[in-house]
């Protein structure tokens, strides 16, 4: 599924949410100096974040065609799956990856990171957990439970904080068994962004799992889902969590 993204990255570089300001300065403010490694670069979403901070960013990406459209969008990207990938000798301040980690092996993703890691450097892994208002998670739950009622997980069933928290919790994990870093922290940024029906909809599709399904349920799916948001005035605001897991290399550049 990780190498499945690319298949409409136009539509991912512009559905997919962005990430909050205040993420990226502090990131950049605890790191000792600007050069940066992005792991899943994707299209450049959280890159081009970085990037006009001052930031130079060379990405890693495992799916072909999304490395191509960060390359359009600037960026120089290197074709692989991070834990095969090799530095090269090359050393950076910083190692991110946005919405990515937990398809990188957290243990050998973190040890890996070190290796590419100055003295003093940082790496920070962070996802967007998005949650609706109460009368909207439900009318979405209700949508997935009749058009895809074999799903293993109804991803309006809990809290998205609370599904992001599993995957805090191992990449944080991995961290420490790969004994590279200090002290895992962990970090959360809150903030909103309105959707039109249209937006939303536009994202959906973007979704790993919802990218994989038959089109006639995804037409379905996205059928239900803008209907549902029509019944609420055609459109909503989404309450972003972004939470980060982040550790330092010991020592000093």
């Amino acid at each position: 599924m990780a190498e499945s993204f690319g298949s409409d990255a136009e539509r991912y570089d512009r559905a997919r949410p962005r990430y909050p300001d205040a993420m990226v300065e502090r990131i950049v403010t605890v790191s000792p100096g600007p050069d940066v490694l992005d792991v899943g670069i994707g299209t450049g979403i959280a890159a081009r974040q970085f990037q006009a901070v001052g930031c130079r960013v060379l990405g890693v990406e495992v799916d072909g065609r999304m490395a191509e459209m960060a390359r359009r969008n600037g960026f120089e990207v290197e074709v692989a799956a991070f834990e095969a990938w090799d530095p090269a000798g090359r050393a950076f301040d910083a190692v991110i990856s946005g919405q990515a980690w937990h398809w990188v092996d957290p243990v050998a993703g973190a040890a890996k990171a070190a290796q590419a890691l100055r003295p003093g450097g940082r790496l920070a892994v962070f996802w967007n957990a998005g949650q609706p208002p109460p009368d909207v998670t439900e009318a979405f739950a209700a949508v997935y439970r009749r058009v895809m009622p074999d799903l293993p997980f109804n991803p309006w069933a809990m809290p998205a904080t609370d599904t992001y928290a599993v995957l805090c919790a191992k990449a944080a994990e991995g961290i420490r068994e790969a004994g590279a870093f200090g002290h895992p922290e962990q970090w959360r940024f809150a903030w909103e962004r309105p959707y039109t029906r249209a937006e939303w909809l536009d994202q959906l599709p973007t979704i790993g799992s919802h990218a994989q399904l038959p089109p006639a349920q995804l037409d379905e799916l996205l059928a239900g889902t803008g209907g549902a948001i029509d019944a609420m005035g055609g459109s909503f605001t989404m309450r972003y969590t972004t939470v980060v897991v982040t550790a330092a290399r010991p020592g000093t550049a």
